[in-house]
């Protein structure tokens, strides 16, 4: 996915001028876009939006429903975040697996 250097979230000021109403057009913007590739859709622009909704539900003077709204959507989105996600090999199966194999005995042949 190519970053769009022109959203808004771009254009925002440095932190402690964060503008929420940019931040919350350039999330509608990415939740579009998501929904428009529902098809093909893509892991990096869920998770884009999820951080984009977790930020929104901290900034200070935010209105408490508008607050509890992004925290609840950010929640959400990073469960299809995570079951977008491969699955994750474990690491200590193998290794022990690997490991329990090369410590039994040989099957005896009577």
């Amino acid at each position: 996915m190519a970053i769009d250097h022109t959203d808004p979230i771009y254009l925002t000021p440095a932190p402690g001028g964060a503008q929420p109403e940019l931040m919350l057009s350039a999330v509608l913007h990415l939740m579009s876009h998501y929904t428009a590739s529902e098809g093909s859709a893509c892991v990096k622009l869920a998770a884009v939006i999820e951080r984009h909704l977790k930020a929104l539900s901290t900034l200070p003077g935010m209105a408490p429903v508008l607050a509890a709204t992004c925290q609840q959507l950010s929640e959400q989105w990073a469960g299809i975040v995570e079951r977008s996600l491969p699955p994750a090999k474990k690491k200590e199966d193998n290794f022990l697996s690997r490991f329990m194999a090369r410590t039994r005995p040989a099957p005896q042949v009577v």
